[in-house]
């Protein structure tokens, strides 16, 4: 079964998507700050669309256009994030709001939320990833007894 183009894809999609290896995404991450996947417990990556965009362009800055990775990290600080996603997605297809895409983790509240609280898309993301995880998970057993 093909994945929901806003499907979250699993550090091995996204590699294939990409064209590259695992461990040169997960090395892109320790070098860019706007690269950063969303994380299970056991530290299994989800990458969503806006991602795999934000990759397709590192690779494209890197590997076609011959930027070092100095080069991407200034763009980025000088220009921004949408400026670094429009060589990944030069149609605009995939939108970047706000907390489209992680750059830096946000602090911690100085006081509990109340129940009242709207829940942050942001948390909703994290769950909606977690939710796929299990569905994808509950898919392959039901393949693998059937």
């Amino acid at each position: 079964m093909a994945k929901s183009p806003n499907a979250f894809r699993t550090i091995s999609e996204a590699a294939d998507e990409i064209g590259a290896p695992q461990h040169v995404l997960r090395f892109w991450e320790t070098k860019f700050t706007f690269v950063s996947p969303l994380k299970r417990a056991g530290g299994r990556r989800f990458y969503r669309p806006q991602d795999l965009v934000v990759l397709k362009a590192v690779k494209r800055l890197l590997h076609d256009e011959g930027m070092t990775i100095k080069g991407v990290q200034r763009l980025y600080k000088e220009q921004g994030i949408k400026r670094i996603a429009a060589w990944g997605d030069p149609e605009g297809v995939v939108s970047f709001e706000p907390e489209g895409v992680a750059i830096e983790a946000s602090p911690a509240p100085a006081v509990a939320p109340s129940t009242t609280a709207p829940v942050s898309t942001v948390r909703l993301r994290q769950v909606l990833a977690q939710l796929e995880g299990a569905k994808a998970r509950l898919e392959a057993a039901l393949s693998r007894s059937a």
